[in-house]
């Protein structure tokens, strides 16, 4: 760092349905502090903006004294309207539609906010952190499974955000034409699939239907998550064993889709729900492999492999594992104006966490 100059200092919101998770962040050290708290759903946007501003003060007042604090970022979930960062109707978030959440983040802490979407955010530090950084490719497509699915695009080392911001839903590309709603009012999109909720519904369906007491009923799964639910699979447990086989399948389906659309060259796969990618993969990769003659002709060895940055297509998770969201958000306020992401930006040194 050049004589005269103050490290820097940004705060990373990861603002999802259950849970909010805030850290402090410097290009130099990389994660500071991380905290984690429950997402008031019941108290509103305002009341949850006030619990996020809370603690990003919190941050700020605990790291910012010898570093100059270079903004905040936030990874929202969507649909999300940019670069305004006004929510319309999120799915998992009652109440949010037409909610300004930049302008109001804005005004309680009179530093500058940048607002993007969760999954975008998710991909960016993916491609500048991780996965991306270490395969040397501009151009990735990240899903993360979490309560819902997002997703989002980098081209050429900058996030692909559409017309206004909504691009890269593909958590709600339909799968099946006839499966379960969701909550985007669909029925049958990968959502309704890969997500955490997702899984453990199925689940539950699956017990009832057999009525063997193996997974619990349908009141007593605010037990269940997808962790615990992965535990039940990997001892043996044929319903939970049967319900991540379908979100894998479901993700081949739509990365098929994807692979066939875009052609890129890495498609990265996290969320919570991404860490048991051995449950996952085996189902995904057959789907992907039978849907998309794109894939099966670009895959690493494949007769259209050479030349492809990285080797050939590939389909990974998240090397940044469930960090990834929060690092981007973080790395967010430190990209170039009207870029979302450059090889040569400070952000992407190593991270310390």
């Amino acid at each position: 760092m050049g004589a005269g100059k103050r490290e820097l200092l940004t705060v990373g919101v990861d603002l999802g349905a259950t849970n909010l998770r805030i850290a402090a962040y410097s290009p130099v050290a990389g994660l500071l502090e991380t905290v984690a708290i429950p997402t008031r759903i019941q108290a509103g946007p305002l009341g949850i903006v006030r619990d996020m501003c809370d603690a990003v003060e919190r941050l700020i007042g605990a790291h910012g004294e010898h570093r100059e604090t270079a903004g905040v970022g936030v990874g929202s979930p969507g649909p999300l309207e940019l670069p305004a960062g006004r929510l319309h109707a999120p799915p998992n978030l009652p109440g949010w539609d037409g909610f300004h959440l930049r302008a109001e983040m804005e005004r309680r802490l009179s530093i500058p906010v940048e607002i993007d979407g969760d999954a975008n955010v998710a991909a960016l530090a993916e491609y500048a952190l991780g996965s991306g950084k270490l395969l040397a490719v501009d151009s990735l497509c990240m899903l993360t499974l979490g309560t819902g699915v997002g997703s989002g695009i980098v081209l050429d080392g900058r996030i692909w955000r559409g017309a206004s911001g909504m691009a890269a839903e593909a958590g709600h590309l339909t799968i099946d034409p006839g499966g379960p709603p969701c909550g985007c009012g669909n029925s049958g999109c990968l959502e309704a699939y890969a997500s955490a909720t997702a899984l453990v519904n199925a689940a539950v369906r699956l017990a009832a239907a057999r009525n063997d007491g193996s997974i619990p009923s349908a009141n007593e799964a605010a037990r269940l998550n997808a962790g615990t639910l992965a535990a039940a699979a990997r001892e043996g447990n044929a319903d939970a064993l049967t319900a991540y086989t379908a979100a894998g399948r479901a993700l081949g389906i739509g990365l098929a889709a994807l692979v066939n659309l875009l052609n890129l060259p890495l498609y990265v796969v996290g969320g919570g729900v991404a860490q048991s990618w051995d449950l996952l993969s085996p189902s995904l990769f057959e789907e992907l492999h039978r849907r998309s003659y794109v894939y099966r002709l670009t895959v690493a060895g494949g007769p259209a492999s050479r030349g492809i940055p990285g080797g050939g297509t590939r389909v990974v998770p998240a090397h940044l594992g469930p960090e990834a969201g929060l690092l981007g958000a973080c790395i967010l306020p430190l990209q170039q104006p009207k870029t979302s992401c450059r090889r040569d930006a400070s952000a992407a040194e190593p991270v310390s966490s």
